[in-house]
């Protein structure tokens, strides 16, 4: 058969576009889909095995606080506004900040006598707490002196003769006498032993606190006492009173913290019903209470 017999075959070619099954378009999409499901199982798991405390520190690394929360521009006090008078956005921006910061004035009298009620409630606040503090103070002193008369030989016998009391005018320590026990001899201004033990005593006691100190002296009325002697008692009350102030200061009370010095012979007995009793020649000593120091009052 010639070449020009021969049949004439055309093979047609179907291009497919992509790899079949739809391409693979799925398997990017599958990929992202797992990848998605696993960071949100590890989002799960990562909550579940956090305390607070890390919870905490990683909303505020995602929500850090250093980020103004001012929606203007510049962020800062002003927000954007201008120094000047002018309207808008930009407008009344020093004034509105200083009217906001500055205080108002009172309305009235009684709202500007507010503060002077709140001083003066605050300066007898201070007082009242002033006055506590002092009171235990004076309690602490004279229990320490009790226990001191209690366990020191020397003082146990001498113990009744001292009576410890809080006044109005604050610690009163009195050394009294009692019968065939006194404390000066008859007439005489010069403390014994006794009398010099028991001082040295109250001296430890006073120097335990800042208190300024009173030392008066007393002597009892006796009976039937003519007029002449009873003139007597006045300057002997004063001496036996100065050399109570002397055996102090030899025992350690600065001389600067007496405040006063007197005598008072019989006019203040201990015993009033009885003026001749012998516990009325005393010795009383007295820490003062101190008036707290208090700023001037600069409205008068």
């Amino acid at each position: 058969m010639a070449s020009s017999d021969r049949p004439i075959l055309i093979k047609k070619v179907k291009k497919v576009q992509g790899h079949g099954h739809h391409g693979g378009a799925w398997k990017v999409a599958y990929a992202d889909f797992v990848t998605a499901m696993m960071a949100f199982f590890l989002l799960m798991w990562l909550i579940n095995t956090t305390d607070p405390e890390q919870k905490r520190g990683i909303a505020e690394y995602f929500a850090p606080s250093s980020v103004s929360a001012s929606t203007s521009g510049s962020g800062g006090i002003l927000g954007g506004t201008s120094l000047g008078d002018a309207e808008g956005a930009k407008g009344a921006g020093s004034n509105s900040v200083i009217e906001q910061m500055a205080p108002p004035a009172p309305d009235s009298p009684e709202e500007a006598g507010q503060s002077s009620d709140l001083a003066s409630a605050s300066e007898s606040a201070l007082r009242a707490e002033i006055a506590r503090r002092e009171a235990a103070d004076f309690a602490s002193a004279a229990e320490s002196l009790r226990q001191a008369m209690q366990t020191m030989p020397e003082l146990a016998e001498l113990s009744k003769q001292l009576i410890i009391d809080q006044t109005p005018e604050g610690l009163r320590i009195q050394l009294v006498d009692q019968e065939g026990r006194s404390m000066f001899e008859n007439g005489s201004s010069r403390p014994n032993p006794r009398a010099q033990t028991l001082l040295r005593a109250v001296a430890r006691v006073i120097n335990q606190l800042p208190n300024r100190i009173t030392i008066s002296g007393h002597t009892s009325s006796a009976a039937g006492s003519n007029r002449a002697s009873a003139a007597g008692d006045w300057p002997l009350s004063a001496a036996r009173a100065d050399a109570s102030r002397l055996v102090l200061q030899a025992a350690g009370v600065n001389m600067d913290r007496v405040y006063s010095v007197n005598g008072k012979a019989g006019s203040d007995p201990l015993y009033p019903d009885d003026p001749a009793l012998a516990g009325n020649r005393r010795i009383a000593i007295v820490l003062l209470r101190e008036a707290p120091v208090l700023p001037r009052d600069t409205s008068l």
